[in-house]
């Protein structure tokens, strides 16, 4: 007699695949799972696939462009921040933290089939290497599982936290500060190998050397990493590489990335304890390998910032304020007070286009050609030169900083005088400028605020000056 069995008697396959999708979430963000090449390489091709899949398809329906599979391997960012353009900077960040997800599970994987291969760790700091990244992972994809390949978290319980914590310190500091020397004084170069690369690396052989000697705490390998992290910046304060505020600037970022490179270091200690310290110079490497890879004959993309204020007066009556104005009072504002540069007055030499406007910064003037001039309604300039941007807070007197040459430049500005009801002006005021700091999405943030912040007090001192000639 055949059983017969209700819907209801089936096995539920629910918790099956919630089993199954819990465990590969486990594979891909853990560090305890052994990676053999067969998994390693097919996760890995399934989720590139997978990410550029997504990525294109968010392009093409933001922009109407296709993004191909060899725009995609194009290690070099800027190259795509060009393509997207500045009206899409939120798919820029959107692909940013969509990327994260994909990174982190890229370096956990790359690390644990180093391990199961039976080379070192610290071959997963590669990934971060444009290029190389690619070579790296062909090879471990072909590597077969070494004999006594080790897998899981161990480690000796030896506290020796202050001998380690100033070991750590030490080691931290000896990746990071070629680097910064490397990068700031001979290469003059601010890439995203500088403001990335070194911070992870970092925090990654800051986090390895504390807890080689004994299990630590994630709290603790952190506050070790950020004190090693200060002293960093303390010591490019202390030899006027650069000043305190753009250190604090960077800071945020830097913070986040050593934490970042801590878990790694922290994880690969404890679960390759018999690796030999020279394993470790794939993670010093890293940055200064950043600095070889070429960044492509691309020129920083234009940005536009605009700003505006509504004066109760008619546009003739703004327009010569516009041209030229007075001496504007001492700024209270607290950003012009950290050091950064603002605008004092303002005078031209001629009239019409051709003329030649001068505003005078606190420190020094921007020349300004007139190219156009359609009174009272639109006056538009170049900048051909332009003072430094900001005077550095340091303990010397003068620190130069390469950035301040190159890092941020102004190339055009224009002024809208837009009438309204009731003998009102709208008056628009715009800066197209270039910036040459990576990562420059972070950058920005800063660049187009303190913009903002000169527009503001240029134009509430023109509306104060027209509304006053009454």
């Amino acid at each position: 007699m055949v059983e017969q069995r209700s819907i209801l008697d089936l096995p539920c396959e629910e918790p099956l695949l919630s089993a199954s999708v819990a465990g590969t979430l486990r594979f891909w963000f853990g560090f305890t799972e052994r990676v053999d090449r067969r998994r390693y390489f097919l996760h890995g091709v399934g989720l590139m696939v997978f990410k550029y899949a997504v990525d294109a398809g968010a392009i093409y329906l933001a922009t109407g462009t296709f993004w191909t599979p060899l725009d995609y391997l194009v290690p070099v960012w800027s190259l795509r921040a060009q393509r997207l353009g500045t009206a899409h900077l939120w798919l820029q960040w959107a692909l940013v933290f969509w990327a994260l997800p994909f990174l982190w599970i890229g370096v956990s994987m790359t690390m644990r089939r180093a391990i199961d291969a039976g080379r070192t760790p610290w071959l997963c700091m590669l990934f971060f290497v444009p290029v190389v990244n690619y070579a790296t992972m062909l090879l471990l994809s072909a590597l077969p599982t070494a004999p006594r390949a080790r897998s899981g978290i161990s480690g000796p319980a030896l506290d020796l936290r202050l001998t380690a914590a100033l070991k750590s310190i030490a080691a931290g500091l000896a990746v990071a500060i070629p680097t910064v020397l490397i990068s700031v004084l001979l290469v003059q170069r601010y890439t995203g190998s500088l403001f990335l690369g070194t911070p992870f690396s970092l925090g990654a052989i800051t986090a390895y050397v504390y807890n080689r000697s004994g299990p630590r705490s994630l709290a603790q390998t952190l506050e070790i990493v950020l004190i090693t992290l200060l002293l960093l910046g303390g010591g490019i304060i202390l030899f006027a590489l650069e000043g305190l505020i753009c250190v604090a600037m960077a800071f945020p970022v830097a913070a986040v990335v050593a934490g970042l490179g801590a878990i790694l270091g922290r994880v690969i200690a404890r679960s390759s304890p018999d690796a030999e310290y020279e394993g470790g110079g794939v993670a010093m490497l890293v940055p200064l390998l950043g600095l070889l890879v070429p960044s492509g004959p691309v020129a920083p993309d234009r940005r536009e910032v605009v700003t505006s204020v509504e004066i109760a007066a008619p546009p003739e009556r703004v327009w010569p304020f516009v041209v030229a104005f007075a001496q504007l009072p001492d700024p209270d504002e607290w950003l012009f007070r950290t050091g950064v540069a603002y605008p004092r007055r303002a005078h031209i030499e001629g009239s019409g286009v051709g003329a030649v406007r001068y505003c005078e910064f606190s420190t020094g003037a921007f020349v300004e050609p007139i190219t156009v001039w359609d009174a009272p309604h639109r006056l538009a300039f170049d900048v051909v030169s332009q003072p430094i941007p900001m005077q550095e807070w340091s303990p010397y007197r003068h620190v130069y900083a390469a950035h301040l040459d190159v890092g941020f430049r102004a190339r055009a500005g224009e002024f809208r005088l837009v009438a309204l009801p009731g003998g009102r002006t709208r008056l628009e005021g715009s800066t197209w400028y270039q910036l040459d700091l990576h990562p420059r999405m972070y950058w920005s943030l800063y660049a187009d605020g303190v913009v903002h912040a000169i527009h503001r007090r240029v134009l509430r001192h023109v509306a104060r000056l027209a509304e006053e000639a009454r």
